[in-house]
């Protein structure tokens, strides 16, 4: 068994006539034996832990050296000017992290490098690490009391942006806060609503945890539990690669069902936790991939004699291939070791040496005459170093290197799937063919993941009590009101004319209702007023073909022709009733209707009275007749007429009928209908044509057993009988029908009435004249009578 040792980089300058010697020691998860730290403070520590050797944060190491060299055999980048390093141990504990960062700040030992041209003591100005965020958080705070300045590859806390607590903090991996809001943008994509959370308990987890809950919470998605471990509690065990693989290795030993990982940055990409077959299928955010040229041939480089001079190097070496350390072997292939097609925390290690490398040539170098000079004899301030580093800009094999004010810089993922060990880039999520889900389901399904299935349009989400927000019951939106989207917390009103289909899930323009003439009672109505305006029209030519008989000339044959004529009108006006309203349509139909008829029961009126007159003329000694002959009887027509003419011709003009959408009666449907405009002048109209009606109605009756021969004054009582008891009857119809029914009504009401006087007072006639032609004659009336 072998320690795992946490690494911190420091950087010092040490000033000399020739060069600048420079210290810097990497912040990664490697393995080192031989720390200028006490060790005994690292093994009290780690009394009760057990590792196996980590290759991927060797690389990491390695990864730095490889980045320091780079720098030292540059021509551009602190030319003349050597870089320095040395390795501390953190051993994944926050107590030796304080240890190391009051150590370094206090001052350093001698340098590693004594040529000639660097001294023996140094000058510490600038550190790399740490690889966790508690560690980072705990040595930021001491650094940044003395200015100097912590540049992690690996700690990720979003706590750590804060610049009043870390002021000198920097970092060039991402951000914890964006890559929150990552993963529930990727968690909302696939329609997972309902999730477990699993996060380390310690500054890293619970506030990445903090965060992605945050972020959770905006795009509307649950957490059923959330489970905080540490890697030290007794019921676990440590290892190699921390938490997540404490986990893993406890649900290896009683798999669990299927579950669907979504992993952060820290383990999406790590191949020792994706060789557990139920990750198979993990989604997750990672690190930007990239390349560094030159690195696999350095990672190479380890021949038996170098292996053989570093005891950390050595204890690699006999853990990869199981053996003693002999000269006859060499390093080919060691994975994760050599593992440099998909670099990643690699790379934030190499652009964090090459920003503080930057920083110091910024600090102490300047172009002069086209070319770079440095200052080698400068006393460099670590707080020149932590001001240079905020205006930190360049780029390195492609990849651009900056910090905003928060020491942090642009964040970028990259969206991974992982299948047996290997995680493939995923151009978001355009097709589902090219992405395995957990568990080995088919490729084109994604699992679901709901507390509540999704209400269908037509639904609104009414939340279960008691329960989170994504635990609810569909419920049917209400009547008039439509949800057109999945998951709809409320129905919305369709517009006045619109309606919703049966489903609620769409708004259509309600129907149209009036009375059209294809209607099958429009048929019928139109059918009876033209069938009456034809038996009017026949029985005048009838009248007119035996206008010399007698019975055509004793019931003033004038006044029946212009009954007659009223009686076609009054048919006619039911007509103007049927069809779409429109402005003209609406102010004809009511006025027509109610001039008609009082020219009607004006004529009526008229045979009423000349029956009354004639009666009285054949007393002794009377001349009633004179008094009401033919201009007598035009008169009264003419003046009853144009009382009604003149009613009509105020309510046009005050405020006539007019087409009008109903939308008031029926929710689901708009009646068009004629509005009356003024009421006054409507129910003055059907006043006045009742008043005429009562009138002629009480003449009657008194006329009704007056002698004679053809029973006139008896039909007319029958007919104003019909007519008042019609109309009297319309009105709480006509109040009482609804939409277009309400029109019908009207039409009855005219065709009953018409129909009841040209069949009381014209039928017997009609009768007698076709059919008993021996009645009609001088004599039968002269005896009769």
């Amino acid at each position: 068994t072998h320690r795992k040792v946490t690494s911190t980089v420091v950087t010092t300058v040490e000033t000399f006539s020739t060069s600048l010697c420079c210290v810097v020691n990497p912040g990664v998860h490697i393995y080192v034996s031989e720390l200028k730290i006490p060790h005994l403070l690292c093994d009290r520590y780690i009394s009760m832990i057990f590792f196996s050797f980590n290759a991927r944060g060797l690389r990491f190491f390695r990864t730095m050296i490889f980045a320091i060299e780079e720098i030292n055999n540059s021509t551009e980048l602190l030319p003349g000017i050597k870089l320095g390093y040395q390795i501390y141990d953190s051993c994944v504990s926050v107590p030796v992290s304080v240890h190391i960062a009051f150590q370094m700040a206090n001052g350093q030992d001698p340098v590693i490098y004594k040529g000639d041209n660097c001294s023996q003591s140094g000058k510490l100005v600038a550190a790399v690490g740490d690889s966790g965020s508690t560690p980072s958080i705990s040595m930021s705070r001491i650094m940044g009391s003395f200015n100097i300045p912590l540049v992690s590859h690996f700690a990720t806390c979003a706590c750590l942006s804060d610049k009043q607590q870390y002021p000198t903090f920097f970092r060039t991996i991402p951000s914890d806060h964006y890559q929150a809001d990552a993963l529930a943008k990727l968690v909302k994509h696939f329609g997972w609503t309902w999730i477990g959370a699993v996060h380390s308990d310690s500054d890293y987890g619970n506030n990445g945890m903090a965060s992605f809950l945050e972020a959770a919470l905006r795009e509307g998605i649950c957490v059923e539990y959330i489970e905080s471990f540490y890697r030290n509690y007794l019921s676990l065990t440590f290892t190699a690669i921390g938490e997540m693989k404490i986990l893993l290795e406890e649900l290896a030993r009683d798999p669990p069902p299927p579950r669907q990982w979504i992993a952060s940055e820290a383990w999406i990409t790590d191949s020792n936790l994706m060789r557990f077959s139920f990750c198979a299928g993990a989604i997750g955010v990672a690190i930007q991939k990239s390349v560094i040229p030159g690195l696999r041939d350095f990672l190479l480089d380890l021949s038996p004699s170098k292996v053989a001079a570093s005891s950390l190097l050595t204890e690699f070496w006999e853990d990869a291939f199981n053996c003693s350390l002999t000269e006859s072997e060499k390093v080919f292939f060691i994975y994760p070791y050599t593992e440099t097609s998909q670099l990643r925390v690699s790379n934030m290690m190499y652009k964090a040496v090459y920003a503080i490398g930057h920083a110091i040539h910024n600090a102490v170098c300047e172009e002069k005459n086209a070319t770079v000079q440095c200052d080698k004899h400068i006393g460099l301030e670590p707080k020149q170093v932590f001001t240079e580093l905020q205006k930190v800009n360049f780029s390195k094999n492609g990849y651009h290197v900056s910090f905003d004010a928060n020491g942090d810089p642009v964040a970028f993922y990259e969206l991974v799937n992982c299948k047996e060990q290997q995680c493939s880039k995923l151009t978001f999520v355009k097709t589902l063919s090219k992405i395995l889900f957990s568990f080995y389901l088919f490729v084109s399904k994604v699992p679901v993941s709901v507390c509540s299935e999704s209400c269908p349009p037509g639904t609104r989400k009414v939340l279960q009590k008691g329960k989170p927000i994504c635990c609810y019951d569909c419920i049917p939106c209400p009547e008039g009101e439509i949800s057109n989207m999945t998951d709809n917390p409320d129905c919305f009103p369709c517009p006045r004319e619109f309606w919703p289909n049966s489903n609620r899930d769409a708004c259509f323009h309600k129907p149209v209702e009036f009375l059209s003439f294809d209607e099958v009672l429009s048929i019928i109505l139109a059918t009876l007023s033209i069938s009456g305006a034809c038996l009017a029209i026949i029985t005048a030519i009838i009248f007119f073909h035996h206008r010399t008989t007698p019975i055509v000339r004793a019931n003033n044959s004038e006044l029946s022709f212009l009954l007659l004529f009223s009686l076609t009108l009054c048919f006619l006006c039911s007509l103007t009733f049927i069809g779409a309203p429109s402005e003209w349509s609406c102010m004809l139909r009511h006025t027509a209707f109610g001039i008609t008829f009082v020219l009607c029961i004006s004529c009526v009126l008229g045979k009423t009275i000349v029956v009354l007159m004639a009666f009285k003329a054949t007393l002794p000694g009377s001349n009633a007749m004179k008094w009401f002959g033919p201009t007598q009887q035009r008169m009264t027509v003419v003046v009853l007429t144009f009382i009604q003419v003149l009613i009509c011709i105020i309510w046009l003009v005050v405020s006539p009928p007019f087409p009008v959408k109903n939308l008031t009666t029926y929710k689901e449907k708009i009646i068009l209908e004629c509005a009356l405009g003024s009421a006054v002048g409507f129910w003055g109209v059907l006043g006045y044509i009742g008043l005429l009606a009562v009138f002629c109605f009480v003449l009657a009756v008194l006329a009704r057993k007056l002698p004679d021969n053809f029973n006139e004054a008896k039909m007319i009582t029958f007919s104003m009988l019909i007519f008042c008891a019609v109309w009297i009857t319309f009105i709480p119809a006509y109040v009482s029908s609804p939409g277009k029914f309400t029109v019908a009504v009207e039409i009855f009401a005219i065709l009953a009435s018409s129909f009841g006087l040209i069949l009381c007072i014209f039928a017997p006639k009609c009768f007698i004249i076709l059919f008993q032609p021996e009645k009609n004659t001088k004599k039968y009336l002269m005896n009769k009578h």
